[in-house]
């Protein structure tokens, strides 16, 4: 099953740089987010649910995009927030 959200869902560049882990974790000088997430609404990359901060779960509470994807090497599935599935 695939809901709207994902149908829709673009897959922008991302807005940040993130060479060197999540750009919000590395601001306040934490390097213990596991894995990265890119917004496919706006190319926000944060850090995923198995880190300490959530970024990527936090964004979607304040902005609301529904769909993001995992922003690993070889990895290219999308989870839709709104929805609860993956795609």
């Amino acid at each position: 099953m695939i809901c709207q959200h994902l149908k829709d869902a673009a897959d922008p560049a991302p807005r940040t740089p993130y060479a060197d882990g999540c750009p919000d974790c590395v601001a306040v000088g934490a390097t213990d987010w596991v894995h990265l997430r890119l917004c496919l609404d706006c190319g926000y990359v944060g850090c995923c649910d198995s880190s300490p901060r959530r970024h990527m779960s936090k964004h979607h509470e304040t902005e609301g995009h529904p769909v993001m994807r995992s922003f690993e090497p070889a990895e290219n599935w999308r989870w839709c927030f709104v929805d609860e599935l993956l795609g």
